[in-house]
């Protein structure tokens, strides 16, 4: 699987470096959708931009279940678990120092899509609040 992630994420750098392909948002876009909040809009459809997609049309039929199984992997271990993991060193640290206040800096990567760090602290029953950009804290 690692192999075949490696070579599907190279051909798919150099069909974006070619301009064969393009990705279907920007920079700017990214930014905008960070600062209003609205990481879970259209543009964010996938779970994350973090995981390559591995799935496009020139591969051959065999080729599918392959794909799936490693992006499904890839979603697993990048993204679901490693949230998780750092949503719980929130949850814990939270509850060893009530008294302190703390500040915690993620990839924008982490609040994107589903099973979100965010996601981890809403199901341990935290209130989770957006502070747009600008905005006093």
């Amino acid at each position: 699987q690692v192999v075949f992630a490696l070579n599907q994420t190279l051909l798919q750098q150099e069909r974006l470096r070619a301009g064969s392909v393009q990705i279907p948002y920007t920079t700017e876009d990214l930014i905008k959708h960070y600062n209003c909040g609205d990481l879970s809009s259209i543009i964010f459809n996938h779970d994350t931009s973090q995981v390559p997609n591995f799935i496009n049309a020139t591969l051959p039929a065999r080729e599918h279940i392959t794909v799936q199984e490693t992006d499904s992997y890839f979603r697993q271990e990048l993204i679901y678990k490693r949230n998780e993991r750092m949503g719980r060193r929130v949850k814990d640290l939270l509850g060893e120092h009530p008294e302190k206040s703390f500040f915690f800096a993620f990839g924008a990567g982490h609040f994107m899509g589903n099973n979100t760090v965010i996601d981890v602290l809403r199901r341990e029953g935290y209130e989770v609040e957006h502070t747009p950009a600008g905005q006093a804290i």
